[in-house]
């Protein structure tokens, strides 16, 4: 018999590729003839790059970018395991928790740094590239990105303008001419779970900005600045990317990478389901188990167990989670294909004893699962 094993990280206490271990070694007690497939799920956010390289034998690559405050930092990406697909995590390069809160300002901050990071991926020979964009400390529009990867940002007089949303009100002209050409032959495909366009009242500005740093001035500014930039993207590229869901995601991230490399953005965890190849696991197995640190009515939005179970379902297979806890609205499992849901806590304890003994507890309830499907003879 065969089980696949494709839960998300518990975040703050074991990564996916922790939890899937332990899942297994727990279930191996009493399954020992069990065949297990573990893939270690992620839905585009924290946590896609370890999870994608450990999913598919693919390798990680540290590289020293441009960080959000045009101060060197070390970021990271990874390359899959077929050799030609890399995977970014924008936050690696240009997230909020590179900039200390008392130094958090998007007028300033920059995307150069992820710009950088696909540079990197097109240096290592990748034709495909992921873009997961959340957390970021940005609301440049992804100026910075296109500016690494040889776009020119010219005002008036015809100097580059500097990073940080404070600087596009002063953009003239956009100058491609120089942009890399490989990314003409690369798929760019952005991992994108925020339907906010660039601008206006759930605009990229007003919705994320304060939680950057931007006062209420700043907010106007940063909105103004991003419409201004919009109108020139239209204008000198063509590409009308004002009002596209998603285009607000990460400061305007999303926008900059429509604009300038020609990306599709797409539902984090389905990109992440095709990069792995769960379709094809799902297919040849019997059972299907994933989980998350907490099930809650958010999961029925998209989050990693619910993906899992809609492709476990498109081949009658059946679903268990294995959840750190269950919030409200768990009980809607069922109509997201989830047949059962198990919490791992068992005994009165507080949070912070759950996420320490996070790996001990689903080896624990995992154990206990795999008795319970012996004596229910599943594998019979």
């Amino acid at each position: 018999m065969r089980l696949v094993i494709a839960p998300d990280s518990f975040k703050g206490s074991a990564s996916a590729k922790e939890v899937a271990q332990a899942i297994a070694d727990g279930l191996k007690t009493a399954l020992p003839e069990a065949e297990f497939d573990l893939v270690p799920m992620a839905d585009g956010g924290e946590g896609t790059v370890e999870a994608l390289v450990a999913a598919t034998n693919g390798k990680i690559i540290t590289k020293r970018v441009t960080g959000p405050l045009g101060e060197p930092v070390d970021a990271f990406f990874g390359i899959l395991g077929d050799g030609e697909t890399a995977v970014i995590e924008m936050a690696a390069a240009a997230g909020l928790h590179l900039v200390p809160p008392e130094k958090r300002n998007p007028l300033i901050t920059t995307t150069y740094g992820v710009g950088e990071l696909i540079k990197a991926a097109l240096d290592a020979g990748c034709k495909r590239i992921i873009v997961g964009i959340g957390g970021s400390a940005t609301n440049d529009g992804g100026a910075g990105m296109a500016q690494a990867l040889g776009a020119k940002l010219l005002d008036r007089k015809g100097n580059e303008i500097g990073f940080g949303g404070g600087e596009l009100g002063k953009l003239t002209r956009i100058d491609i001419s120089e942009l890399d050409s490989r990314l003409k032959e690369t798929e760019i495909l952005v991992a994108c779970d925020v339907t906010n366009p660039l601008t206006g009242p759930n605009g990229a500005s007003a919705v994320y900005g304060p939680q950057k740093g931007a006062t209420p001035e700043m907010v106007k500014l940063l909105d103004e600045n991003l419409s201004h930039y919009a109108d020139i993207i239209r204008r000198d590229l063509s590409v009308d990317v004002e009002n596209v869901p998603g285009a607000g995601a990460a400061g305007g991230l999303g926008a900059g990478l429509m604009a300038f490399c020609q990306a599709k953005l797409k539902r984090g965890v389905e990109l992440v389901i095709q990069a792995v190849g769960l379709d094809e696991r799902v297919r040849s197995s019997d059972l299907v188990i994933t989980g998350e640190g907490k099930l809650d009515f958010q999961t029925g939005f998209g989050k990693v167990p619910h993906g899992v179970a809609q492709v476990a379902k498109r081949y009658d297979k059946p679903v268990i989670a294995i959840v750190g806890q269950l919030g409200e609205g768990s009980e809607k499992c069922r109509d997201w294909g989830i047949d059962a849901c198990f919490a791992i806590v068992n005994r009165p304890m507080s949070e912070q004893e759950a996420m320490a003994e996070t790996l001990l507890l689903l080896k624990r309830t995992s154990e206990e699962l795999g008795w319970l499907l012996r004596a229910l003879r599943f594998f019979a």
